[in-house]
C-alpha cells in the first residue's frame, strides 16, 4: 500500500514538473490587438453605467432576542434587488422579498448600506416600497419608460443580484406579451411581460431595462423545474408600476404558495 503511494506521488511531480518545463520553454506570447468594441458592446456597457448606480442590494432580516444578553438580533432571511425610484430615497422592489422579513436593509451601488421603513405594498401586483433616508447626492432615480408600446423581439437588459452577486448584468430580448402569473395572494398579475434575459434567485425586484436604459418592467418570477433560469422570466410592467407607486399603506397580508418559481 506505501509503495503505490508513493508510487502515485512520483508521478504526479513528474507531470508538474514536465508541465512547469513546457511552460517555460513556449514562453509569453503577443497580445494581438482586438480593434474597437462592436457597436452594440458599446451600446450596452454604456446602459449598464448609466442604470447600475440606480440598482439596490435588498438583505430582508428577522429580529430576535438572544437569550442570555436579551439584546436584539438582526439575523439575514434572504436577499433581493429593487431599483432608486426617486431622490427621497423610495426603494421599488417585490413584495416577496420583503414579506416575511421583521426588517430590511438597502445597499446602494457605492457599498454605502441604509436601514429601510416599509411604506407601501401592493401585494396583489407583488411590489412593495421601502424608504431609507439617504442623501439626495447618493439616490440616482432610474429612468422611466413605458411598457404600453413594447414589441416581442425588443432588447431587454436585467440588472440584479442574482444568488448576492451584486451589480449582475444579463441581456435577452421580450419574448412574449400579456403573460398571466399568479401573485402571493393568489391573484393573478395580468399584462406580464415574459423575457429571455436570464432572471435568478436575487433578481427580484430588480429592473428590466429597454435599449435606452428606461425601466419596462420589475423582475418578479422565472419558471423553471430547479429554481434557476431557464431562459423564462416575468417582469411586472412599468405602467402598474407607475400608476401609483407607493399609494398603498403597509398592512398585513395573508402569505400563499406560489406555482412560479419567485425569483428572489
Amino acid at each position: 500500500m506505501l509503495a503505490v503511494f508513493f508510487l502515485v506521488a512520483l508521478l504526479v511531480w513528474r507531470i508538474a514538473v514536465r508541465g512547469a518545463v513546457t511552460l517555460e520553454r513556449a514562453g509569453p506570447r503577443p497580445i494581438a490587438p482586438r480593434g474597437e468594441l462592436a457597436a452594440d458592446e458599446k451600446s450596452t456597457i454604456a446602459l449598464f453605467r448609466q442604470a447600475s448606480p440606480s440598482i439596490v442590494h435588498i438583505t430582508a432580516v428577522s429580529v430576535a432576542r438572544d437569550l442570555f444578553t436579551l439584546n436584539l438580533l438582526q439575523i439575514p432571511e434572504g436577499t433581493g434587488s429593487g431599483l432608486v425610484w426617486d431622490d427621497t430615497g423610495n426603494i421599488v422592489t417585490n413584495y416577496h422579498v420583503i414579506q416575511n422579513a421583521g426588517a430590511a436593509q438597502v445597499t446602494l451601488a457605492d457599498q454605502s448600506t441604509w436601514k429601510a421603513r416599509l411604506v407601501g405594498i401592493a401585494p396583489d401586483k407583488d411590489l412593495a416600497v421601502l424608504k431609507i433616508d439617504a442623501p439626495k447626492s447618493r439616490l440616482r432615480p432610474i429612468p422611466i419608460g413605458t411598457s404600453k408600446d413594447l414589441q416581442v423581439g425588443q432588447s431587454a437588459f436585467a440588472i440584479g443580484n442574482p444568488f448576492g452577486l451584486d451589480q449582475t448584468l444579463t441581456t435577452g430580448v421580450v419574448s412574449a406579451l400579456g403573460r398571466e402569473i399568479e401573485s402571493v395572494t393568489r391573484r393573478p398579475i395580468q399584462g406580464v411581460i415574459q423575457t429571455d434575459a436570464a432572471v435568478n434567485p436575487g433578481n427580484s425586484g430588480g429592473p428590466l431595462l429597454d435599449s435606452a436604459g428606461r425601466l419596462i418592467g420589475v423582475n418578479t418570477a422565472i419558471y423553471s423545474p430547479s429554481g434557476a433560469s431557464v431562459g423564462i422570466g416575468f417582469a411586472i410592467p412599468v405602467d402598474t408600476v407607475n400608476r401609483r407607486p407607493g399609494a398603498h399603506p403597509p398592512r398585513k397580508s395573508r402569505s400563499a404558495r406560489t406555482r412560479l418559481s419567485r425569483s428572489g
